[in-house]
């Protein structure tokens, strides 16, 4: 429907040319709608961010809601952390606020008393969350099928997700981080192994604790070192290998105990998997005379249990709160495979996505979405689009979910320290996103008047870092004014 163009007077219209005359940053509003905030222009301009670099809308959440400020807002930015709204709203209304993943266990072979003749087959689904507790969980519920020696192989069943090549060094050029970890229909733990060190005066020693416990995987302890802790991590001189790490320098016995979580990128996902589970197959009194192997779960076999994850809406809420990129990536080869029937790929997830989107009449040309998780140079959405999509998300039966899944301004979250003991802490979910030269929030703010305010800034620029005082000057201005 075309709205009914409204001519302006001539006496208006040159007093809005004197007023843009005098805005100093000469931000770009969008036509009709009033300038940004002075607070809001003047922190930019203190953190020396121009005016080309910010895409900002503020729309409120009702249906039909009224845009209350903009600037750039149909200029394709990149927005960091921030686009796992975009993925976990898709999940939410695709496939639903009681989806769960399913891991099924099943046999080729045949159980005699406490002995499986045959192969113990893995098929996944893609669980983000199958994590060390319910894994094990998991097969205590093989074992009480009464199976104790597995006299054949352990098949793991990935096929749900493409078998592409991934490469954890491609982001940042630093695969030993945990976000760097790629997708796996069958990810355990998030792939990621946590070294806690105490070392200790008296006897000259650093003991080191391996989390999980890996079979076969050995760790040789790094020395006693002397003087200031420093940076820690490049003192242990740490090799990793399938087979195990060596800390070949030093740990500083003023550093008391340290964690590090580690991306054994050189493992595969397989010895990862294998790692894990002979151990804990050990530890349950099993044992295993085969080897741990990919596959495909053969026509005709037997079901012997089934690991039902936590609901998708908590998932997406450690997503969101807590800016967790490895389980992201899962969500979106989900809606690939769930809503595609194909083995999932980031591009099918993309493309079900966009078609989510136009379903929707949701137009969305400038978004670029590469993992879903925001953790890439190459995604990118204007204010604009991602601020419809959370107003249409506002009018969707999951806004509950989804809205509680963000941040709490000033409590929790990514946004735990900011705006504490402000009027609006407390009154807004927002998420936020960081990456070099990027700095971006976006969610919703119940402004002092009962009004709910869609609010979205990106930052693209060298000063990026510097940023987040004019984002915090927007999100107050919205709770104050909206």
């Amino acid at each position: 429907m075309f709205k009914k163009i409204r001519f302006m007077p001539v006496g208006a219209l040159f007093l809005s040319f004197v007023l843009l005359s005098f805005n100093p940053l000469g931000y770009a509003q969008e036509a009709g709608f009033p300038p940004l905030p002075p607070t809001v222009n003047a922190a930019l301009q203190a953190a020396g961010i121009p005016p080309q670099n910010v895409g900002i809308y503020v729309q409120e959440a009702a249906f039909g809601g009224k845009v209350i400020a903009t600037n750039n807002v149909a200029t394709p930015f990149n927005p960091a952390s921030t686009m796992k709204l975009v993925t976990t709203d898709a999940a939410l209304e695709l496939l639903g606020p009681t989806f769960s993943w399913k891991t099924g266990a099943y046999t080729d072979g045949q159980q005699i008393g406490s002995t499986l003749q045959g192969d113990l087959i893995f098929k996944g689904s893609g669980d983000p969350k199958l994590v060390l507790e319910n894994f094990w969980l998991f097969l205590r519920q093989i074992r009480a099928k009464g199976i104790r020696d597995i006299r054949g192989n352990v098949v793991l069943d990935r096929s749900i997700f493409d078998d592409s090549v991934y490469d954890p060094a491609l982001f940042d050029g630093d695969p030993l981080k945990p976000y760097n970890v790629g997708p796996d229909a069958l990810l355990l733990n998030y792939k990621t192994l946590t070294f806690m060190f105490a070392p200790d005066d008296t006897t000259g020693l650093v003991r080191v604790v391996l989390d999980p416990p890996m079979a076969g995987y050995q760790v040789i302890p790094p020395k006693l070192g002397k003087g200031a802790c420093g940076d820690w991590q490049g003192k242990l001189l740490a090799s990793f290998d399938s087979h195990g790490a060596s800390f070949n320098g030093t740990l500083p016995a003023s550093c008391g105990e340290k964690s590090w979580y580690v991306n054994p990128y050189t493992m595969s996902s397989t010895a990862y998997f294998s790692a894990m589970f002979r151990q804990m197959w050990t530890d349950l009194g099993g044992t295993l005379s085969g080897t741990v192997k990919p596959g495909v779960t053969p026509v005709g076999t037997r079901f012997i249990a089934e690991w039902d994850s936590v609901t998708l809406p908590e998932v997406i809420r450690d997503i969101n709160k807590y800016s967790n990129n490895v389980m992201a990536r899962q969500v979106l080869l989900t809606i690939a495979s769930d809503i595609l029937k194909l083995p999932a790929t980031p591009e099918r997830g993309a493309r079900a996505v966009q078609s989510w989107l136009a379903s929707k009449g949701i137009e969305a040309n400038d978004l670029i979405i590469e993992n879903g998780a925001g953790l890439s140079r190459n995604e990118r959405i204007s204010a604009r689009t991602m601020g419809r999509i959370l107003a249409s998300a506002y009018q969707s039966p999951t806004m509950p979910e989804f809205i509680s899944s963000m941040p709490l301004v000033g409590f929790d979250g990514t946004m735990r320290k900011r705006l504490k003991g402000e009027g609006v802490a407390g009154q807004a979910h927002i998420k936020t996103g960081t990456l070099n030269d990027v700095r971006a929030i976006a969610g919703y703010v119940l402004a002092a008047s009962g009004k709910y305010y869609v609010v979205v800034c990106f930052i693209n620029n060298g000063n990026a870092s510097r940023g987040q005082a004019a984002q915090d000057a927007l999100l107050r201005w919205v709770y104050e004014n909206g």
